[in-house]
């Protein structure tokens, strides 16, 4: 009798023991980890002869890369650099630091480089003052150098202050591969005194085609209404005394010279210069998917060269001809997915699924079939190694890392997976307390 009340007593400060300081050990399995920043090749379809220094093709909403020359290499950028600019004043705007019918002024450097007429520019007229909207669109449908300069001048009080801005938004962002100087593109001594201080006359601002890329997904995700002002093809500039014809130099743009029915092309923004050749950002949304194609360095021989806007429409045509958008629905399970581990559940795992509908381009003879997915749990959902019961049907607990078996995948985060919410597909109860303790002793043999 003694024996039993011992045993008894044994095994009841076991169980309590375990209890409180926790039982099965899952290695970790599950849980969420640092990202692993996947290189892209230098050219990811050698079959693709893209002439230009450098070029990408992603999709707007998952950042996925559809194909990628040298997109790391950062290289000379010129007006594309005004697309940081539009940011930065749509930003200001909904901060409410600016208002669009806001007047401003240009500054003394802003407006001595308005009437340099060898540069994109409306001529701004010493001592006058322009609305902020009037600025902006002059910057991003004409590409005007001293219009830029002037809204620099509005966000951050000084051409350097705005600079100091810019470069710190570039690194929230997670650009890495960017230089700025000028709020507009043209070398740093070209602005007059708006020139950035112990920079060279001829420092430029430079952007890989991958970060250009990232810059314009967040212009248009985070300020989407700045497609209304890139697909305009022409407008007055009100100078004060006269007004400037501004055609837009989006040449892909309808009723333009590279316009294409197949390719509604609605942005963003051409570079041109000497160093940096043509360039060109842009955007176009066909059948309800939108893609974003950088193309940097192209070929230049006059302002009539088409060369940029070709290869643009030669990059976007094999992306809708290589790819089907394929869209994957709430509730989608994959093969070989791990289920997540459950921490004092009745269940000691749970499988999961798709939270909600979500989309991948798949190349030609991928199918759904071929993708496979790796569950990663909700650190913040865990105690100790596993989710914390109890868990409902359908509670979103992490994410699914999804690949496709015959097809490399690689997005603007520098994953090599698409990254989609994961749901519970069945309900997990707490266990009781008889189920834990029995639990805790029987691990310890």
């Amino acid at each position: 009798m003694t024996f039993l009340k011992s045993l008894q007593k044994v095994v009841t400060a076991l169980a309590a023991a375990v209890i409180v300081f926790s039982v099965i050990s899952f290695s970790g399995l599950g849980v969420a980890t640092a990202k692993a920043d996947t290189a892209l090749p230098a050219d990811t379809d050698s079959s693709l002869q893209i002439d230009a220094k450098a070029a990408i093709a992603v999709d707007t909403n998952t950042g996925q890369i559809l194909y990628a020359k040298n997109a790391d290499q950062a290289l000379p950028v010129a007006s594309m650099s005004k697309l940081m600019t539009a940011y930065m004043v749509l930003q200001a705007i909904h901060n409410g630091k600016l208002k669009w019918n806001q007047k401003v002024t240009p500054g003394k450097a802003a407006q001595e480089v308005s009437q340099d007429t060898t540069l994109s520019n409306v001529p701004l007229k010493e001592g006058h003052s322009y609305t902020v909207r009037e600025l902006y669109q002059a910057t991003l449908i004409y590409s005007a150098n001293g219009a830029a300069m002037a809204l620099a001048d509005a966000v951050g009080g000084t051409q350097k202050n705005f600079i100091d801005l810019a470069r710190k938004e570039a690194k929230k962002m997670g650009l890495k591969d960017v230089e700025l100087y000028t709020a507009n593109g043209l070398a740093n001594g070209e602005v007059k005194d708006g020139k950035y201080p112990g920079a060279a006359d001829d420092a430029e601002n430079k952007f890989s085609a991958k970060d250009m890329a990232i810059l314009s997904q967040r212009l248009i995700k985070d300020y989407p209404e700045v497609l209304k002002t890139t697909k305009i093809t022409r407008m007055k500039f009100n100078n004060g005394t006269d007004q400037t014809e501004m055609e837009n130099w989006n040449w892909m743009l309808p009723g333009l010279a590279k316009a294409y029915s197949e390719l509604p092309v609605d942005g963003l923004k051409t570079g041109t210069s000497d160093s940096a050749g043509a360039c060109f950002a842009a955007t176009v949304n066909k059948d309800g998917h939108r893609l974003i194609t950088i193309v940097l360095g192209a070929k230049h021989d006059s302002q009539e060269d088409l060369s940029r806007f070709e290869e643009t429409q030669k990059l976007m045509s094999y992306c809708y001809n290589n790819y089907t958008y394929t869209s994957l629905a709430k509730g989608t399970t994959f093969k070989k997915t791990n289920a997540l581990p459950v921490y004092h559940g009745k269940d000691l795992d749970v499988k999961v699924s798709l939270a909600s509908k979500t989309d991948v381009w798949l190349k030609s003879g991928v199918s759904k079939d071929q993708l496979s997915a790796k569950a990663v749990g909700n650190k913040k959902l865990y105690k100790k190694d596993g989710l914390q019961a109890p868990l409902k049907k359908g509670q979103k607990v992490g994410t699914l890392q999804i690949k496709a078996k015959d097809q490399p995948m690689y997005f603007l985060d520098g994953t090599d997976y698409l990254s989609a919410d994961a749901q519970t597909t069945t309900e997990v109860k707490k266990a009781n307390i008889f189920v834990i303790g029995w639990r805790a002793i029987t691990s310890l043999f």
